[in-house]
């Protein structure tokens, strides 16, 4: 759906109303309309920079592209999908099973696609968002980032990189236009995308250049066709695919215990991901190339049968050198090689802790939600709040990542919160409701101590799952039960609260500097 745009002095001088505006229809944004609309609340919109919901699995279509988490889990509970092909699913049956559920659930006419969100900036005079965006203009009483942290890509800062006169494009910007049969080509990078690209691209060119700056552990990839017996039980035997699920569910769990308790127990997984290395790959100076130099987890563990045999072919050549420059036709490591390419792709991964994103939110004290991270890192409450950013919620905010399971699991939690929040306004007709700063602290400094004794931060490994500061504020430091269990309820205590009835008082009592505001309910 499009709204209606007649010029840009009636856009600024009209906005649109709303009572809740979400911004982005990935998995965490098209689930919170799913809910809000069964919750029964209508005066919400979405706005999405796309022409489609999807998000990451809209953008993402470069050859190759698939889940590392296994099917039956990678869906919303409410919206299992018998339809599964796979253990593991590529993008287009992703995308199709989003696509599907969007549409069967009635919330397309609700987004508003095809739009940027340009700024959101809070009005402490009428206690709302001011929204601007390249289709008009909005004013929210409750906004909702589900700007997704893997949707904005990162380009490596490398001399000469623009004046590339070849095709180049980043992994989740691929350009179908351009063919890459007969061509030579570089990949940079070795991340989950780059390893899925590699082999599906290396049978078709005539030379293939991987640069790596750091080798990744990869574990075997348990990935199958679903039989016919098993689709048709997925599909007609009650409870069936929940058992399955449950089992994979739990299966995954397991990997926590050396994740972020106890390290030592990522052992068994070192030890089959380097049997899977030395099985794949007989050339000992290869396998000393692709052997990680840190403990297994503490960067983001990758799955592929096909990755090492790739590098293995004779037209493929494993690069380690770093990049020194690139030129017009070439690439040039820093040992002076220079490779001549047709081709290049940037499989360099996305702005995770610097999201572009935030540089265009601002807060109740006229700073950018990309300033407040600047000066105190990455933080919020239960990655659904931020202080200094009244009315204002998160999917997949800080700490809500995850290193070895589906994080639709976690965006769920995080909607059956954000619900209970919106219910909890509407129940004590509150105006305005912001997370307490001590509050905010205090659950920041049980998260790093919780993490302090994770292996991502005892791996020996630099990962993007950390700050500038050297915190991890990208993942949970534990069981996703324990996530779904403190974000099961909203707690009002946690927040300062204003009802509707007492903005003006509010609003002048914050100005003078106090702290007078009349909290609702606790």
């Amino acid at each position: 759906m499009s709204l209606p745009v007649t010029d840009t002095s009636d856009r600024a001088t009209s906005p649109r109303h709303v009572d809740t505006l979400i911004i982005g229809s990935g998995f965490a944004g098209l689930g919170a309309a799913i809910k809000l609309t069964k919750a029964g609340k209508k005066d919400f919109v979405v706005i999405e920079r796309g022409h489609d919901v999807g998000g990451t699995w809209r953008d993402n279509t470069y050859p190759g592209a698939a889940c590392d988490v296994p099917s039956h889990l990678y869906s919303y509970s409410f919206a299992l999908n018998p339809d599964w092909t796979r253990s593991f699913s590529t993008q287009p049956e992703i995308q199709k099973y989003i696509a599907g559920v969007a549409r069967k659930y009635g919330v397309m006419d609700k987004h508003v696609f095809g739009t940027d969100v340009t700024s959101a900036r809070w009005n402490a005079e009428t206690n709302r968002w001011d929204v601007e965006t390249t289709s008009g203009n909005y004013t929210a009483k409750i906004v909702v980032s589900a700007v997704g942290a893997l949707c904005e890509p990162n380009l490596p800062d490398i001399k000469g990189i623009h004046d590339f006169e070849g095709d180049v494009f980043h992994s989740a910007q691929w350009n179908h236009d351009v063919s890459l049969a007969g061509k030579r080509v570089a990949v940079i990078g070795t991340g989950a995308s780059a390893i899925q690209i590699v082999p599906a691209i290396a049978g078709q060119v005539t030379h293939l250049d991987v640069y790596q700056r750091t080798a990744p552990w990869i574990l075997p990839r348990a990935d199958r066709p679903y039989t016919k017996l098993e689709r048709f039980a997925f599909k007609h035997v009650p409870g069936f695919q929940r058992l399955s699920r449950a089992g994979i569910y739990a299966m995954r769990e397991t990997q926590v215990v050396g994740l972020a308790k106890a390290p030592a127990f990522m052992k068994p997984l070192q030890w089959a991901s380097e049997n899977h290395l030395r099985t794949q790959i007989k050339d000992k100076a290869l396998r000393a190339k692709v052997t990680p130099n840190f403990r297994i987890g503490c960067k983001r563990m990758l799955i592929s049968n096909a990755y090492y045999p790739a590098l293995a072919q004779s037209n493929v050549d494993l690069v380690t050198d770093g990049i020194a420059e690139v030129r017009k036709g070439s690439i040039v490591t820093k040992d002076g090689t220079e490779r001549p390419i047709d081709a290049l792709v940037v499989a360099t991964g996305f702005h995770v802790t610097d999201s572009p994103a935030y540089r265009g939110i601002t807060g109740k004290d006229g700073r950018t939600l990309a300033e407040t991270f600047e000066d105190g890192g990455q933080q919020g409450y239960k990655g659904a709040a931020v202080a200094n950013f009244p009315n204002m919620f998160f999917l997949v905010g800080p700490n809500t990542g995850l290193g070895h399971t589906s994080m639709v699991f976690m965006i769920e939690s995080q909607i059956n919160y954000l619900v209970d929040a919106l219910n909890t306004i509407d129940k004590h007709d509150i105006g305005t409701i912001e997370v307490r700063k001590d509050v905010q602290d205090e659950y920041n400094v049980t998260l790093q101590d919780q993490l302090s004794k994770s292996v991502w931060m005892n791996g020996g490994c630099a990962s993007w799952y950390l700050d500038k500061h050297g915190n991890n504020t990208t993942l949970w430091p534990g069981f996703t039960f324990e996530f779904r269990r403190i974000t099961k309820q909203f707690d009002l205590d946690a927040y300062r609260s204003v009802a509707s009835a007492d903005l003006t008082s509010a609003t002048s009592a914050n100005t003078a500097g106090n702290n007078t505001d009349k909290v609702v309910a606790r």
